[in-house]
Order: structure tokens, then C-alpha cells, then sequence
């Protein structure tokens, strides 16, 4: 049977985290597994409401003439529905703790400095939805007024109800949908949201990869890039390739240590670094000397190093400078012989690790026509097969030579290795690779 609905006297109780000691208003409460009629059931003061019920609901009103019941109610578990009242917004506020599933709003209520008979007939279903945006809402109007209670699940109610309607099942399963309709809302909303940030921060990542400036060279690009991370487009491998004033074409391939996202952004950081320093001028161990400069000032401790390989090709391209800085030496394929590492004796150490070390520059010959391949270290320590055994620089170039054979290039060469390593490694490799090729036809 309808009982009227219990009022602030069990505050106390529900202030100091413990169950309503009395829900009837003009009389004691029955026991928590029944009582006599005119008392809705309620756990006992000392028992925790987590295990009492499971759902509670927060009734907003004022009813001065009493005429608002609630049913006796029980959720899908056969427990009651617990049950807290507010005669205003002000009492709503502190009786709306983190165990409250669901609110229960008379829209005949006046919202806070709301003069009666102004225009917003919705105000204060719009001050309890900000002031409960995490909780779900059930709108009460008078029977009748249809048109009122869609306006109010427009605004944010999760469903309406009439007042002259109101019966234990019914609101039961209202209040069971609104909760139930309020989470799905609230995962479908972190779920946009989550594809938004994932959206800009691939359009972020994607706008902090390089784009190769050759206007005027007669050298083929390509490249190919795989960061080790999951669901990210950069890592810590970074390479750029540009041409100065003067026709010489600069290419540079580094590996920061690790391949989280605060390698990538100090990737990202040097590789800007690089093109700004050529373009000034510098190269060689001049330039590698004031990379190492800005790692040092960037990196987040002095336990981080990038490896780096800088290349300068000649304008007549025949010829090439080479510095190593702990890094793999490039690879060089031409016409006639076999594919094969350019010379790394008097490779340097990785940027980060001695501050006073030096670079010394290669100069390398590289004929009349060519492929240059700069790589990072994830393509070569991949796996063969299930065994520890790992790829390594030969097993790279033994790989290379048969796609030559084979008549790849360009990017059907880069796109080849590197499914193939992937391939001998049985599965996505967990370093960052990056591989870049110049060619030079005649």
C-alpha cells in the first residue's frame, strides 16, 4: 500500500553513513524484513547500507499537505529501495552523497531565486541536473502533462512519471531503467570522448611527422614507420631529410631510448633541432656536439640517450659525409654488387652519454647510382622464429639482398623488410622501427 514519504528526521542517520533509523514519519519503523502497514521497511541504524540495499532513492519535494506517497518498492534483488526525502534544493544538496542511484524531482518545485511564474518551467530540473550531473533523474508531473515530461528528459531527465500514477512496480522499474539508462549514457559520453582525444592526438602526432623537404633533388625518398607503442603513431625513432641552399641533401635517422610518448616528444624535439641546425649551417660533429646540447636540456634525466646517424650527399650526389653517434651504420646497394653496411669503425657514442665526446666524419663514396638505407635498431633485434636468436645487421642484409633480387624498390622495398622482420619475429615487433631510403638513378 501507498506510504506517505518519510521526512528529514532520518538526516542524522544518513549524514553519519548508517542506515535510516525511522522512515515513517508518525510512528516507529518496522523491521528491515517487514512491518505493519503505513511503514516503509529500512535496515537498522547500525548496519552499513551497502549490504542492506541496493539501490537508494532521493525524493525532492514539497508537499506541505502530504499528498506525495511512495509505494512500497524492491529492486530486481528483492531488497527495498531506500528511501530520502528533501523538502528543498538546499536539503537535496546534502542528503546527494556518492550511494545515491536515482532522484526522484516534483517539477512543481521553484528553483533557488526563481520568482513564481516565470517562463522557465524547467529551471529547477536544470539546477538538479548540474548540481547531479553523475546521477540518474525521474521527472514527477501532473497527470496529464505529457508535454511537460518530454521537455524534461529533452533537457536530461532520464524518464517522467505522473503523479496521480504512482505504484510500486511502476516506479520500481523507472527507477531501475533511469539508473540503467544513466550508465549507458554516461559510458556512451566517455566513450565519444575518449574517441575525440584519441582523433586529435592522432592528428597531433600525425602533424609532428616529418615531412621531407628534396624540392630541386633528383633523390628518391621513401620511408616507413612503426612505433613500438600500442595505438600510437609516434615513438621514439625519428628521422628528417632536407637539402640546403648549397644542393646538399641532409638526411638523419636517432633512436631515443625507450618508446613511451615522453620519447616521442623528445624525438620529436631533436629531430626540429636537427633541421634547424642544418639549415643554420652546422654539420657533422659541430652539429651532433649542440644536438647532444638540447638532449641534455630536454630529456627528463641523465640516464637518457638517443643514437643518431646524420648523412650529407654531395649536390653532384656521388659523394657523402657519415657520422655515427652510436647508431647502425647505413646500408648501400648499387648496381652490379652486393648490398653491404658502409664503414662504422669511427662510430662515436650516443648522444647523452659523455659530454665532452666528439663525432668524427666519414667521407664515403657512393658512385653514379645508389640506394641508401638509414634504419633504427628495431628492425634488426626482432626474432628468428621462437628462439632467442635475433635478426641482427647481417641477417638484415642477407634480407635486403634477396628484395633486391627481386627487383623491390623504393617503397615496395621498405614495405617488404619490414614485414618481413615481422614476420621472422612472429608478430608485431616491441621496439619502434623506422627505416628511410634514398635512391639516385642517373
Amino acid at each position: 500500500m501507498p506510504v506517505p514519504v518519510p521526512r528529514q528526521r532520518a538526516i542524522p542517520a544518513v549524514e553519519s553513513g548508517q542506515a535510516q533509523a525511522a522512515f515513517s514519519p508518525g510512528g516507529p519503523s518496522g523491521d528491515s524484513t517487514g512491518g505493519p502497514a503505513g511503514t516503509v521497511p529500512a535496515p537498522r541504524a547500525s548496519t552499513p547500507v551497502a549490504s542492506t540495499t541496493n539501490l537508494t532513492l532521493l525524493v525532492i519535494e514539497d508537499d506541505p499537505a502530504g499528498s506525495l506517497s511512495v509505494p512500497e518498492m524492491l529492486d530486481a534483488a528483492g531488497k527495498p529501495i531506500r528511501i530520502r526525502t528533501a523538502r528543498n534544493l538546499t536539503e537535496a544538496e546534502r542528503l546527494l552523497t556518492d550511494d545515491v542511484h536515482c532522484i526522484l524531482l516534483d517539477l512543481a518545485l521553484p528553483a533557488p531565486g526563481r520568482a513564481t511564474g516565470s517562463e522557465d518551467e524547467l529551471a529547477t530540473l536544470k539546477h538538479v541536473l548540474r548540481l547531479a550531473p553523475r546521477h540518474a533523474v525521474l521527472a514527477l508531473t501532473a497527470s496529464g502533462d505529457a508535454e511537460r515530461g518530454a521537455e524534461a528528459v529533452r533537457v536530461g531527465a532520464q524518464d517522467y512519471l505522473f503523479r496521480d500514477e504512482l505504484d510500486g512496480r511502476l516506479l520500481s522499474r523507472a527507477i531501475r531503467y533511469a539508473v540503467e539508462r544513466k550508465r549507458s549514457d554516461t559510458a556512451e559520453r566517455r566513450l565519444t570522448e575518449s574517441k575525440l582525444r584519441a582523433q586529435e592526438n592522432a592528428r597531433l602526432e600525425r602533424g609532428l611527422l616529418p615531412t621531407p623537404l628534396l624540392e630541386g633533388s633528383p633523390l628518391r625518398f621513401a620511408a616507413r614507420y612503426r612505433p613500438g607503442r600500442s595505438r600510437a603513431l609516434l615513438g621514439g625513432d625519428f628521422y628528417d631529410t632536407v637539402r640546403t641552399p648549397d644542393g646538399t641533401v641532409h638526411a638523419m635517422i636517432g633512436d631515443v631510448c625507450g618508446h613511451g610518448p615522453d620519447e616521442a616528444a623528445l624525438g620529436v624535439e631533436l629531430r626540429i633541432a636537427w633541421r634547424a641546425l642544418t639549415f643554420a649551417g652546422l654539420c657533422g660533429d659541430e652539429l651532433l656536439s649542440t644536438l647532444q646540447q638540447v638532449l641534455e636540456h630536454e630529456r627528463e634525466n641523465d640516464e637518457i640517450f638517443a643514437t643518431v646517424c646524420t648523412v650529407d650527399i654531395a649536390p653532384d650526389g656521388r659523394r657523402a659525409g657519415l657520422c655515427l653517434a652510436g647508431h647502425p651504420s647505413p646500408l648501400i646497394a648499387r648496381p652490379g654488387r652486393p648490398a653491404e653496411l658502409l664503414p662504422y669503425d669511427n662510430n662515436g657514442p650516443a648522444l647523452g652519454l659523455l659530454p665532452h665526446a666528439r663525432w668524427p666524419r666519414m667521407q664515403v663514396e657512393l658512385g653514379a647510382a645508389w640506394s641508401l638505407m638509414l634504419y633504427t635498431d628495431g628492425l634488426i633485434e626482432g626474432h628468428i622464429g621462437e628462439g632467442k636468436e635475433r635478426l641482427g645487421q647481417d641477417g638484415m642484409v642477407d634480407l635486403v639482398r634477396r628484395q633486391l633480387a627481386q627487383g623491390l624498390q623504393g617503397e615496395e622495398l621498405l614495405r617488404a623488410t619490414v614485414s618481413e622482420v615481422r614476420e621472422l619475429n612472429g608478430g608485431e615487433l616491441a621496439d619502434d622501427v623506422a627505416v628511410l631510403l634514398l635512391d639516385r638513378t642517373p
